[in-house]
């Protein structure tokens, strides 16, 4: 049962790296976009076109799209967090069960 659970995190720390990662990478995208999306509402209200309203709209939504896949990457990783944390009690358990027979 050990080596099972053993398997389990090993699985769990190579996807926890991987979000990680791709949370590091969604961080700095997140950045980029809300810093164009400042720029072209500020273009926007000095303009006052339709075409520069439409851009910040888009900027806008490239934005928030990203924040949300940022909140899923985050809410990812708390979960596998968790798991990590159970299969390593069960872990402790199982070697300490062990250890008093």
């Amino acid at each position: 049962m050990a080596i099972f659970v053993e398997r389990r995190l090993r699985a769990v720390g190579k996807r926890l790296t991987k979000l990680r990662a791709d949370l590091v990478i969604a961080d700095e995208q997140l950045a980029h976009f809300a810093g164009e999306s400042d720029d072209l509402r500020i273009r926007s209200l000095v303009s006052e076109t339709p075409l520069a309203g439409e851009d910040h709209r888009q900027a806008e939504r490239h934005s928030l799209a990203m924040a949300r896949h940022r909140s899923e990457l985050v809410e990812a990783i708390a979960r596998l967090e968790q798991e990590q944390d159970a299969l390593l009690d069960e872990l402790e358990n199982g070697v300490t069960a062990s250890l008093r027979q």
